[in-house]
């Protein structure tokens, strides 16, 4: 089913790197300009995880009303998904406190993953990585924990900067990568 070969158009590899390209550049800058001005990245984060939870609560509720209109689980998890989205973009500073605790909970989470992965992966080659991953991840979980909620003010805004900048340097390259493609081909 995966094997089937993908013909692509010569026009769709040079669309790709272009765009690639562009869109690479657009996030390192947007990537600088969180690690700069960590709080303008960090309020900008918490805006769009409301606005994205508040369309998540309207098409619950609009997708509850279509299915089943008497199923209270749908509606809740509709109401709960507008109020917190609410409450997020009127009290933007609780939010990125929010925002800070959820990341924190990812960070704990990945590293108990990361030393698992790496325990069970142990006498074999490379297990030494998942270990070094999981310290990382348990150390910016210990970061985001320590001054919560106040560091959550900056630190959202850096490691989405930080993300983003990494993000866009690897889709630029890749641009690079399939322009290098489109003219071996």
């Amino acid at each position: 089913m995966w094997n089937m070969p993908i013909n692509m158009e010569e026009s769709l590899f040079k669309k790709f790197g272009k765009h690639a390209k562009i869109t690479g550049a657009i996030f390192v800058l947007l990537g600088i300009v969180g690690i700069v001005f960590p709080l303008f990245m960090t309020m900008a984060t918490v805006v769009f995880v409301s606005w994205l939870l508040l369309f998540a609560g309207i098409f619950a509720g609009t997708m509850t009303w279509m299915s089943d209109r008497g199923d209270w689980m749908g509606w809740l998890k509709s109401f709960i998904l507008v109020g917190i989205s609410l409450y997020m973009l009127f009290y933007p500073m609780s939010g990125a406190a929010t925002v800070g605790l959820l990341l924190s909970i990812y960070f704990f989470t990945d590293a108990f993953a990361s030393f698992v992965l790496g325990m069970n992966k142990r006498p074999h080659q490379g297990w030494w990585l998942w270990i070094l991953n999981g310290l990382l991840s348990l150390g910016l979980g210990v970061i985001f924990v320590l001054d919560w909620p106040f560091s959550s003010l900056y630190l959202v805004g850096i490691f989405v900067g930080i993300s983003l900048l990494f993000d866009g340097i690897a889709l630029f390259m890749g641009g690079n990568f399939i322009q290098k493609i489109d003219k071996d081909l």
